[in-house]
């Protein structure tokens, strides 16, 4: 684990009104109170978008949006670490298309979107520094990084495409523009599935996309229940991957049949990006227009059973979680994100 100054002169934190559960949860779950953390310049809203837990560095990475900043939260204790000069700095509120909206850590190091640039910075997170820069084709969304394969994959909506860099360590990080996968309607989210090789995207309305990661090629095409797709999380362990779906429902996919639809579940309205524990086998699940945060509890036999129900906040559409109870969800107009803890941990 790398070792980080903890600058927790720049956290503005407060306790939100009480919160009630539902009925149905409420003999599980505790009433509780998330915790509203600031980020530095986001008094006035950001275009915060792709958040996720990163346990090489034991840290939840928020692309700050137009500070052009990424800003890493300790679970422990919620301080908060910033690598500033990612992107440079705007103006223009609440949009994701300026700054930095995604990133994701392989081999040390992180790796951002530009979008004022259009480019992918490197960066030292132990020295809080970009090394180096690489153009993209396109404006990108996801980042991700393949570590068996050394290769960074980009989602280019825009152009329709994903495109994969090949990444060398040596004197100076480099990335090289290796391949560009074509996917016409889409892509939306990426989750790589390295036991079978295999890469899964969305298309924006009803399908999922199976990518074979050594070849670049879409080897499959399933239909996941959705009428408008968003975001994806997989359950490596038992073999299933959850479909957000936007009007309100998460779809669970068995990967071993053929994306065979396993479960069908409603949820809050406008849902985006989600996040999975694979040790307290819970999903997590914000809904933009309900503003609400969903606990599902995943059963061995696929269902989804609602732990929890939460307020959270509107356009509260990102959320990322540890392995430890603890969930963040973004909160785009206020400026930050706003942390709970699962209702299972004590």
């Amino acid at each position: 684990m790398q070792t980080f100054t903890k600058s927790v002169g720049l956290i503005s934190i407060a306790l939100l009104a009480s919160i009630t559960l539902p009925d149905t949860a409420a003999a599980r779950a505790p009433i509780t109170k998330p915790i509203a953390i600031t980020l530095p310049g986001g008094e006035h809203g950001l275009g915060l978008d792709d958040m996720a837990y990163l346990p090489g560095l034991h840290r939840v990475v928020v692309p700050a949006g137009q500070t052009g900043t990424l800003v890493l939260i300790d679970p422990d204790n919620n301080a908060l670490t910033l690598i500033p000069d990612i992107a440079p700095q705007a103006v223009k509120p609440h949009g994701r298309d300026q700054g930095t909206s995604s990133a994701a850590y392989g081999a040390d190091l992180l790796f951002a979107s530009d979008h004022t640039d259009k480019s992918i910075a490197i960066v030292d997170p132990a020295h809080k520094r970009v090394l180096a820069r690489a153009a993209l084709a396109s404006g990108s969304d996801y980042v991700r990084y393949l570590a068996e394969q050394h290769e960074l994959w980009v989602t280019e909506p825009e152009a329709a495409q994903i495109e994969v860099f090949s990444f060398n360590a040596h004197a100076k990080p480099m990335l090289t523009p290796k391949a560009k996968i074509s996917i016409p309607g889409g892509p939306e989210s990426l989750v790589f599935d390295s036991a079978h090789h295999r890469a899964y995207a969305n298309l924006w309305k009803t399908k999922t996309v199976v990518i074979d990661t050594a070849t670049h090629q879409i080897v499959s095409e399933w239909s996941n229940g959705c009428e408008g797709s968003r975001g994806l999380a997989m359950d490596a362990a038992h073999a299933r991957l959850f479909v957000a779906c936007k009007e309100g429902a998460i779809s669970v996919l068995s990967l071993k049949a053929d994306g065979k639809v396993l479960a069908h579940t409603k949820s809050g309205e406008g849902i985006d990006i989600i996040a999975y524990s694979p040790i307290l086998h819970h999903l997590y699940v914000p809904g933009s227009k309900s503003a609400t945060l969903t606990i599902f509890d995943v059963t061995p036999s696929n269902s989804l059973t609602p732990l929890a129900t939460y307020p959270t906040a509107e356009h509260a559409h990102c959320v990322a979680a540890d392995n430890q109870g603890h969930i963040y969800v973004c909160n785009p107009h206020g400026g930050g994100v706003l942390a709970y803890k699962d209702p299972e941990i004590h």
